[in-house]
């Protein structure tokens, strides 16, 4: 068994194996798409895989739309030529429940990879062709938030764009999918940066920066997206070459990336799209995805990364990384770490937490609290989510301090599992255990400089944590609680047990 096209023919073998196969004819889908490209999408990471590649698989299923996905990688080219190409687009997708049963899908709805090479005539040729193509209607990201700050990236991007605009300013929405606040808005700054830049230059035509800056032509949507997609897991691995499947392997390319020709993920998931499309869109909400309007967009985005799932996920990140920790279901095993989690997401974020209407935040924090950080078979782990940090705490702490602020009803002084967390980073930058031990730290732009720092002055940077800590006494019980932490081995535990006892059920 192989995960090529014609490996594919031996439809009986993996279907005997409990797989899921594409039920649709890939080769006229894939010249449909070829001819007339509605949806190119720029990342072929993981979540990409997991999500995008697999809601368009159902749609192809069920006959509701008879075009693919386009995939164009602009970092890391590895992942197109070790992957993708060889193994013809096609992916395994391994859903992992919590109920401990495992969905394994073959996913076919990507029928081409494309390079975002400049220097590669044949590479970049497609692209253009690609976006001066009228039936084209969604570019989408999933390239981190790093990527719209990569002028190299973005450029190549906007000078794609340009030749949409040379072949009749052709509409189409430029949607980010990536997991950051305002994400619409940043792949939007980024593009008309470049934009007004090479006008002003005489480096483009008239009228491109006014294309750019018309929504009825480009827009650039709002969206929240969230599902949980860790690297290639080896226990996966091993279970799909017990079902006979052969070339698995795991590439690691020069970039560092982790890639496999599976991809592992939790079962639930979550994508809110701003419905702005001017140049329209297939009938993507039966696949799942919620469209709805910027408002809307923005409440569920600040209740999941603020509230709902972002904050827990950092607090089980820095303690699970102090108490030697190495997968996120095993600190919920931590009655400690349970109940922490369980606090700061019910007894100290849901009260200023904004309903969006569109999903429910007590269901959405359920599901998290109970099913999804959980899930054993999930191989999530703190170090993993401990990545960026500094580049996460304005949104997951500082905007609930913010909400605590504003509201006559609420004060910061009763805010315990907060400032415990953000303790508990600080501590977390000594690179030392609750048992005495150094440990790597996860990548972080700032790691460097934070980590010759006074404590004191850490606590001062407005833009790490969004608000002046030092404003209304947060920081002294932010410095209290990490001076308590570093009293010797062991004392992290005390403090956690000490400071969550505090907040009653």
């Amino acid at each position: 068994m192989r995960l090529t096209d014609k490996g594919l023919e031996t439809k009986g073998e993996w279907e005997a194996k409990g797989y899921e196969l594409p039920r649709y004819d890939r080769v006229e889908v894939k010249k449909r798409t070829m001819l007339e490209p509605t949806w190119i999408h720029f990342g072929a990471g993981n979540i990409f895989r997991a999500f995008q590649a697999n809601v368009c698989q159902k749609l192809l299923n069920e006959g509701i739309i008879d075009k693919g996905l386009i995939v164009a990688e602009g970092y890391d080219y590895e992942i197109v030529e070790k992957y993708n190409r060889p193994h013809d687009d096609l992916s395994i997708l391994v859903t992992l429940k919590a109920d401990g049963t495992v969905e394994k899908t073959v996913v076919g709805s990507i029928v081409e990879s494309c390079i975002l090479d400049e220097d590669n005539e044949k590479e970049i040729g497609r692209l253009r062709e690609i976006f001066r193509a009228p039936s084209l209607q969604i570019v989408s990201f999933t390239i981190t938030e790093k990527g719209y700050k990569t002028a190299a990236y973005m450029s190549k991007v906007t000078r794609l764009l340009y030749e949409r605009f040379l072949a009749g300013a052709l509409p189409v929405a430029m949607v980010s999918m990536d997991n950051c606040s305002h994400n619409g808005d940043k792949l939007k700054e980024a593009v008309l940066d470049l934009a007004k830049k090479w006008e002003d230059e005489g480096n483009c035509e008239k009228g491109f920066k006014e294309y750019v800056t018309d929504p009825s032509k480009v827009s650039f949507p709002l969206s929240m997206i969230d599902k949980i997609t860790p690297r290639p897991d080896s226990v996966i691995e091993k279970m799909l070459l017990e079902d006979g499947i052969e070339d698995l392997e795991q590439i690691v390319t020069t970039k560092n990336t982790y890639v496999a020709p599976f991809v592992n993920a939790e079962e639930t998931e979550y994508l809110v799209i701003e419905d702005i499309f001017p140049a329209g869109r297939d009938r993507l909400e039966k696949g799942g995805i919620i469209f709805t309007d910027r408002e809307t967009v923005d409440k569920t985005e600040k209740m999941k990364v603020c509230t709902c799932l972002n904050p827990l996920h950092t607090a089980l990140a820095v303690f699970g990384c102090l108490l030697g920790y190495t997968s996120i279901h095993e600190e919920m095993d931590d009655e400690t770490l349970n109940k922490l989690v369980h606090k700061l997401g019910l007894k100290e974020g849901m009260p200023v937490v904004v309903d969006p209407k569109v999903l429910s935040p007590q269901d959405f924090i359920d599901a998290v609290l109970h099913k999804r950080l959980p899930n054993p078979f999930m191989p999530d782990t703190p170090q993993r989510i401990a990545c960026d940090t500094s580049q996460k705490l304005p949104i997951r702490f500082g905007e609930t301090i913010k909400a605590y602020r504003k509201r006559d009803d609420l004060s910061t002084d009763s805010l315990v599992l907060v400032p415990l967390v953000l303790a508990g980073w600080c501590r977390y930058l000594t690179g030392i255990d609750d048992n005495g031990n150094s440990f790597e730290l996860s990548p972080d732009p700032l790691l460097g400089e934070l980590k010759g720092m006074d404590v004191k002055d850490i606590l001062k940077r407005e833009d790490i944590f969004a608000v002046n800590l030092y404003e209304d006494g947060l920081a002294d019980k932010i410095l209290g609680m990490y001076e308590e932490m570093c009293e010797g081995p062991h004392a992290v535990r005390k403090v956690l047990e000490k400071y969550v006892d505090t907040v009653l059920d």
